[in-house]
């Protein structure tokens, strides 16, 4: 970050070109756009990535609404967790999601509910009953599992989406973030379409981190007039 932070400096005032920052959580939100031309907000967004997972109420280009996130491990961080005890290794989530496919939900798992009007998250308590079911059972089918732990994780999303959705009566569900590229998860929210929800993801290659999404976000953050100076700084932890 501070590498590139450093460059985009250098670069704007060697070519007297205005410096713009964004936001890295905007930037996935803002990959959609590339690939949907005609998508405009308001809308919900599902952020999901090893860092971040989020229900994120977009009121504009460049105005957010955080309603909800996680407590603890970020989805793709459970996944790759998961995938890391089950032997898979690294990049969990695609290889969840391949080996899911050749098994069948058919594995109890924990769900965490929290009491009052939340839309809160927690993906530590199923991550740690898939590894202790892994630890006391070696032998049980990897793919039932992964396959039990995706369908789990995936209804948790969406029993929160569909709240936001009724809380903010807006009828159009955008995911975004690494994990938004999991088949499971996109063929599910898909489904929300029979319901009169229009969804929305974004290029499976646009889903990971990559430029095209910053510069996105980056346009938005010009056209409403937001300029930085040469003391912008790298924030790792920044709130959207």
């Amino acid at each position: 970050m501070l590498v590139g932070l450093s460059y985009a400096k250098a670069l704007s005032l060697a070519i007297n070109k205005p410096l713009v920052g964004v936001n890295h959580i905007q930037g996935h939100i803002a990959s959609n756009y590339i690939t949907y031309k005609e998508l405009e907000p308001p809308f919900i967004c599902v952020m999901m990535s090893g860092g971040n997972t989020q229900i994120i109420n977009v009121k504009s280009y460049t105005e957010f609404e955080v309603l909800g996130k996680t407590r603890d491990d970020a989805i793709g961080e459970a996944f790759d967790k998961v995938a890391r005890v089950v032997g898979l290794g690294y990049p969990g989530g695609p290889k969840v999601d391949n080996l899911a496919k050749e098994g069948q939900a058919n594995i109890e798992l924990p769900k965490t509910h929290f009491d009052g009007d939340t839309l809160d998250f927690s993906f530590s308590g199923i991550k740690t009953a898939v590894i202790n079911l892994y630890h006391k059972n070696p032998e049980i089918n990897k793919a039932d599992l992964c396959a039990s732990f995706q369908k789990n994780v995936t209804e948790t999303l969406m029993e929160n989406v569909k709240k936001a959705l009724e809380k903010t009566n807006i009828k159009t569900v955008v995911l975004a973030g690494g994990v938004s590229a999991n088949s499971y998860i996109r063929k599910e929210f898909l489904e929300l379409e029979n319901e009169g929800i229009k969804v929305y993801m974004p290029d499976l290659k646009l889903c990971t981190d990559n430029a095209a999404m910053i510069g996105s976000a980056g346009y938005y953050n010009f056209i409403e007039g937001r300029r930085d100076n040469l003391n912008l700084n790298a924030v790792p932890n920044l709130k959207l």
